[in-house]
């Protein structure tokens, strides 16, 4: 038997997972819930929740950053699109998008311009006009001389042995009647475009699956045969849109579709509606498809310093500087792979790519090794993969240096990090119902939370005590059990606990009120700074559980410095 005096001045580490609780080195915690880690190593209370309005039903939250002065949250609810800018409505605009399509879009910014893309849909562009933001449809770039489109066109594999027949047609001489050798028209072929003798032809009418009339703008000579070589416009209602987007070297880069899962599709070098692959100059259109013996199917791209392509299989990127249709070096590094049933925007993060993997259970760091020639997808959450939900969206604070990840259970999973000082601690936010979606706008993390089956629109406020200003929350921080000298105790005697802490009034350790000194009651705007402790608090046996917990519920930004714990152990 042995006394001791155990101090915890740092919690870097936060709460781990059980299967942790037997290792030395770390200065983590059984349980943390509604604190973060500060820089220092203590412990704070978390920020409470602003209200900023009530919303009709769940929505998505965008971040859409103009200039440094000016910039906005987007709210994507079901067929609307509204625009925020310091918590005040400025536009709501109709939007082609239900409620079931949200978690799919994609998009991305340049300058006030973003666009948006899901597999489903024509890509919509939001775009300032004047001092009004306008939401329309993508129009590929069309050459004046014969209105052709510059959009790419590929051989789908289902058309592989499909062979037409052209004939005339009595609408005219731009028309076409196009008759197949099998079933293989749709309704959904209509306005879709083909390219065939030398030809860009616009479907105008489907008679039946084989056939369908078409017309073009210049004249064309009936061919005496059937014709194979034809290719089909790579974007249709009928093959499905870009499933991912980005900018890249100054082109627009399109990831996937619904028909080409696994294809790249990038513009021409400051033309981005023109993805015309032309002759192969080094500023004309690129396509490219990932080739490998694992089926690929493209979730999202990112542009950093290299295209990342990320996949359900693994992360692949095209390392090129400048990027042509002659160089591309393209490559795959690792094999881990994301989520293709829904978007989860990847994260910058001290030039990382911070991404969910296809299990769900596995936040992942993309970075450059040391020499800069290859990527390593670095396990974040290795640790406290119990708090990894089925993570559903997830935003980086730059100026809090937190990664908040909402959980389908309606939970978050928040990330307090700061490499320089050594702080990676996971955390559990909870409140009164369920977190939905976040993102951040100028420093400040919004959220969507639904409470009692409504909706609303808050965020994270350094002034605010509690969540919409009505709903308090508590807070608890339990600690990791004692171990000494390298080895587990089985029998633990507890005589004191005590806590250093700032700005406090109520205080429960191990379940216990802690009586404070009575003066701090003089000024109800502070709390007390000092050490606050329980005794003799008997004997533990079962020592996997935690020798401490504090908790309480009150409404002050509590800070905990430090914690000790004085007694005597069996090893």
């Amino acid at each position: 038997m042995s006394d001791f005096i155990k101090t915890q001045n740092s919690f870097a580490d936060g709460e781990v997972a059980p299967e942790f609780f037997a290792h030395d080195n770390l200065n983590g915690l059984a349980k943390l819930e509604n604190m973060d880690v500060l820089a220092g190593g203590g412990l704070k209370r978390r920020y409470g929740l602003a209200s900023i309005t009530t919303l009709d039903s769940s929505a998505r939250l965008i971040s859409f950053s103009v200039s440094d002065s000016e910039n906005y949250l987007l709210v994507l609810t079901d067929g609307h699109l509204m625009m925020y800018s310091n918590g005040t409505r400025i536009r709501d605009i109709l939007s082609p998008w239900n409620l079931n399509d949200l978690q799919k879009i994609q998009y991305a910014q340049r300058f006030d311009t973003m666009i948006f893309v899901h597999p489903d849909y024509q890509p919509y562009i939001l775009k300032k006009d004047a001092e009004r933001f306008v939401l329309s449809e993508f129009e590929f770039e069309r050459n004046d001389s014969d209105m052709t489109v510059n959009m790419p066109f590929m051989k789908f594999e289902d058309a592989t042995g499909i062979k037409i027949i052209v004939t005339a047609n009595e609408a005219g001489n731009n028309y076409a009647t196009f008759t197949t050798n099998k079933d293989f028209w749709t309704p959904d072929n209509v306005n879709g475009r083909l390219l065939l003798l030398n030809n860009q032809w616009r479907i105008t009418e489907y008679v039946s699956p084989r056939i369908v009339y078409a017309y073009t703008n210049n004249q064309y000579t009936i061919p005496g045969s059937a014709v194979t070589d034809w290719y089909e416009a790579a974007f249709s209602p009928r093959r499905g849109w870009p499933c991912s987007i980005t900018f890249h070297q100054d082109r627009l880069v399109f990831g996937g579709s619904r028909s080409w899962p696994s294809g790249v599709w990038m513009s021409q070098v400051g033309r981005h509606n023109n993805f015309n692959v032309g002759t192969g100059l080094d500023d004309e259109a690129i396509f490219i498809t990932l080739l490998s013996e694992q089926r690929q199917q493209i979730c999202t791209v990112v542009s950093s310093d290299n295209l990342q392509i990320l996949t359900n299989a693994g992360e692949w990127a095209i390392s090129n500087k400048p990027l042509t249709p002659s160089s591309v070096d393209i490559k795959q590094h690792t094999s881990v792979g994301s989520i293709s049933t829904r978007y989860l925007e990847p994260q910058k993060i001290e030039g990382s790519t911070i991404f969910i993997s296809c299990t769900q259970k596995d936040i992942r760091e993309l970075s450059l090794d040391a020499l800069g020639e290859n990527y390593n997808a670095r396990d974040l959450c290795t640790q406290a993969k119990h708090l990894m939900q089925n993570p559903v969206d997830l935003s980086y604070n730059e100026s809090t240096k937190q990664l908040f990840v909402v959980m389908s259970n309606g939970n978050m999973a928040v990330l307090n990090q700061n490499a320089a000082l050594g702080i990676s601690a996971w955390a559990r936010y909870t409140t009164e119902g369920k977190f939905k979606s976040v993102a951040t706008v100028d420093g400040v993390t919004h959220v969507v939370v639904e409470r009692a089956n409504n909706f609303y629109l808050e965020k994270f406020s350094e002034t605010a005590l509690t969540d919409a200003g009505k709903y308090n929350f508590s807070y608890t921080a339990a600690s990791l059990p004692i171990r000494a000298s390298g080895h587990n105790a089985k029998m633990l005697r507890i005589r004191k606990v005590s806590a250093r802490v700032l700005n406090t009034k109520t205080m429960f350790i191990n379940g216990t009120r802690v009586t404070l000194p009575n003066e701090i009651y003089e000024d109800t705007s502070t709390g007390y700074n000092g050490d606050v402790s329980i005794n003799l608090l008997g004997c533990q046996r079962n020592c996997i559980n935690s020798p401490w917990t504090i908790s309480s519920s009150e409404q002050l930004p509590t800070t905990v410095l430090s914690v000790s714990i004085y007694g005597y152990y069996i090893v």
